[in-house]
């Protein structure tokens, strides 16, 4: 299996001397779904980060079999879909559509492209219809799913979510776990939502402090009492 993402030997620490991550290597083939788990401070957030180029560490990242550098972070980060936990932080437009409508349109494409890609990562997500709507006005549902809407209408290779069913009522939770379900992309969810591990991702790895403690099936994982408290994950 050809890897999207190969993290070898990486480490980073804040410029406060944190030191969030410790010589952590871990790779992710094409079509894979993967969760991060572990308690607040393990290096979830960090990792992502450092996975999409937004920080810069110690250590190798490879991205679609390409050294992730300075040279390429613009290329090779087009390809990857971050949807960040609060969705305030990706929807800025006054309307739906024009969040939507943001990436492909800065891309440089086509009017008529602009708004089939739009219409179609809308419809991905069952907001059909919301174009016209106010971004702010939604609800926290709502706005979760337009910020991935934000993200698929650039038609990345990878998607990246953190905590994406945080806060979420649990009808709109359970729609958002059949659409990630659904998803034909390599996905990375960095979460402390171990029934959304559970229904979704065949593949868990832990993180504590910084380093991988452990990295399996989810039904080993999730199965080991010990480690899940031991790693603070009961």
């Amino acid at each position: 299996m050809t890897c999207c993402i190969d993290v070898i030997d990486l480490s980073f620490a804040y410029p406060d001397g944190r030191q969030a991550l410790h010589s952590l290597s871990l790779a992710i083939g094409h079509g894979e779904k993967v969760a991060l788990v572990g308690p607040n401070g393990a290096g979830k957030s960090t990792l992502i980060l450092l996975m999409t180029g937004l920080l810069r560490g110690e250590g190798r990242i490879r991205l679609f079999d390409e050294e992730l550098v300075d040279g390429n972070v613009k290329a090779l980060r087009s390809r990857v879909g971050l949807v960040f936990q609060d969705p305030d932080d990706q929807l800025f437009s006054p309307t739906v559509f024009e969040d939507v409508a943001f990436g492909p349109l800065y891309a440089g494409l086509s009017e008529d492209e602009v708004r089939r890609r739009a219409a179609a990562a809308l419809a991905r997500v069952g907001l059909e219809g919301y174009e016209e709507r106010l971004s702010h006005h939604l609800s926290l549902g709502e706005k979760k799913r337009a910020s991935i809407a934000t993200v698929l209408s650039m038609a990345p290779d990878l998607l990246i979510l953190d905590e994406p069913t945080a806060g979420l009522d649990p009808r709109t939770r359970r729609r958002l776990i059949e659409y990630m379900r659904s998803l034909p992309h390599t996905l990375v969810v960095a979460t402390h939502d171990l029934r959304l591990v559970a229904d979704v991702f065949e593949r868990t790895v832990v993180l504590d402090g910084g380093i991988k403690v452990a990295d399996g099936p989810t039904d080993v994982i999730l199965g080991s009492s010990e480690l899940l408290q031991r790693h603070g994950l009961e």
